[in-house]
C-alpha cells in the first residue's frame, strides 16, 4: 500500500501472475492494509462511458471507509478531502483503475470518492466498511469549479440526478455537511 498526497488514501498495487490460463492475483489482504478496515458492504456498479459517480461522503463517525476495484474495464478515480480543518482541504488526488493493472484504492473515513467510466463500460466493486445509510450519506458536485477536478477531456459527464443536485464545495461547507479533520482523525485512532 502506497499513500497518497492525501492523508487517509492509499494505492494498492497487486502482483499480478500470469500464465497460459490467464492470471491470479490477491486483490484484497486485510493484514496488507495500513489500518483496520471490517467490511459490512460489497457494492458493484456497472457504469457505460462517462458516467460519473460521486463526489460522495458519509458523516464521521462511523462514516464509510471504501476500498475500490475496477474488474472490468476502466475508470478515473478521484479522491477528495472534504474534512474541514484538513491541510490538504479541497484537494483531489485521481488514479486510474482498469483490468489491467488491477490496482485498488482504499480511502478513510470522511474523505470524498467519485469516479468516471473511461471504457464503453466499467465495472467497479468497492469493499465498505458500514453499510448503506441514506440519512447520513451526502455528495459534492463532481463538476464544481472550485474543485477544478480533472475530468478527461472528451469524454461528456453523464450524472444523476442526485450528483448534478449536489451543493458545491461552498455550499456544503455553509451547510455545515463537511467531516470536520478533527473528529475524523479522532475517529481513525480507534482502528488500530
Amino acid at each position: 500500500m502506497d499513500p497518497l498526497g492525501i492523508d487517509g488514501a492509499w494505492v494498492h498495487t497487486p502482483r499480478v501472475h500470469t500464465d497460459p490460463r490467464g492470471s491470479f492475483l490477491e486483490a484484497f489482504r486485510a493484514a496488507d492494509l495500513p489500518r483496520r478496515f471490517d467490511v459490512a458492504q460489497v457494492n458493484c456498479s456497472v457504469s457505460g462511458r462517462g458516467v460519473l459517480r460521486g463526489v460522495h461522503f458519509a458523516d464521521v463517525p462511523p462514516g464509510q471507509a471504501k476500498y475500490v476495484m475496477c474488474v472490468s474495464g476502466s475508470v478515473l478515480d478521484v479522491v477528495v478531502d472534504l474534512r474541514t480543518g484538513s491541510p490538504t482541504f479541497g484537494r483531489w488526488e485521481a488514479c486510474t483503475l482498469d483490468d489491467r493493472a488491477r490496482h485498488g484504492l482504499l480511502i478513510a473515513e470522511g474523505l470524498g470518492h467519485a469516479f468516471m467510466a473511461l471504457s464503453e463500460q466499467a465495472t467497479v466493486v468497492y469493499l465498505c466498511s458500514q453499510p448503506y445509510a441514506p440519512d447520513r450519506e451526502h455528495g459534492v458536485h463532481p463538476l464544481d469549479p472550485a474543485l477544478a477536478i480533472a475530468w478527461p477531456a472528451g469524454v461528456e459527464p453523464v450524472l444523476s440526478d442526485k450528483d448534478a443536485e449536489a451543493p458545491s464545495l461552498d455550499e456544503a461547507l455553509a451547510g455545515g455537511l463537511l467531516p470536520d479533520h478533527r473528529a475524523c482523525r479522532e475517529f481513525y485512532a480507534t482502528l488500530h
